[in-house]
């Protein structure tokens, strides 16, 4: 009479190091826009990775956030233990290309030069693009890695993971706000101040 034998799957790595490649090449491509001085491939890759950033992160928001808030623990668990490797390094890497991008696109534009009260619209999307990376890499992605440490456990903590995500919705909100703020900035840059 055979036996069964319980096979334990090893926990999936949320570090998915090898993702790091992508990262150094987004940041290659950024750098030869930056160095080569075209005007129209450092726009590109700055509405690029712009885009990116914004459309991920309204998705992420304002879809897959509330309906993760809905599911059984079980399905939230699955959801994030494989959407938190692929973003973890994503979404750091797209706010970095988009900001330092931004700069430089600005500066060979003369956007930096521009007077006062025009100039207020470059301090508006520079505050907004440091809120929103200094949010998204100092809380979203920390709280993010909790989340996905705690859903891995044999006998996650539900309400653990509730505060943290009852906290971490909000910020996401405002992430999503300051999102079409920032569109609003960069479509009046676009037309001219």
């Amino acid at each position: 009479m055979a036996t069964l034998v319980e096979v334990h799957e090893a926990p999936v790595s949320l570090i998915r190091w090898h993702y790091l490649w992508y990262v150094a090449i987004a940041l290659a491509v950024m750098i030869a826009a930056i160095g080569i001085g075209n005007i129209w491939f450092l726009d590109w890759v700055h509405v690029m990775s712009g885009v990116l950033w914004t459309g991920i992160d309204l998705f992420m928001g304002f879809v897959i956030g509330p309906i993760l808030r809905r599911v059984d623990v079980s399905v939230r668990k699955e959801i994030l233990t494989r959407l938190t490797p692929v973003t973890l390094f994503l979404l750091p890497t797209l706010s970095i290309l988009t900001g330092t991008t931004g700069w430089f696109l600005a500066v060979d534009l003369g956007l930096t030069q521009l007077p006062w009260p025009q100039f207020g619209w470059i301090v508006a999307a520079l505050v907004l693009v440091t809120l929103m990376t200094i949010q998204g890499i100092g809380y979203l992605l920390p709280t993010s890695l909790r989340i996905c440490f705690e859903l891995q456990k044999p006998r996650p903590d539900s309400q653990k993971i509730g505060r943290m995500m009852s906290r971490f919705y909000y910020v996401v909100a405002s992430q999503g706000v300051m999102q079409v703020a920032i569109i609003i900035v960069m479509a009046r840059l676009a037309i001219g101040v």
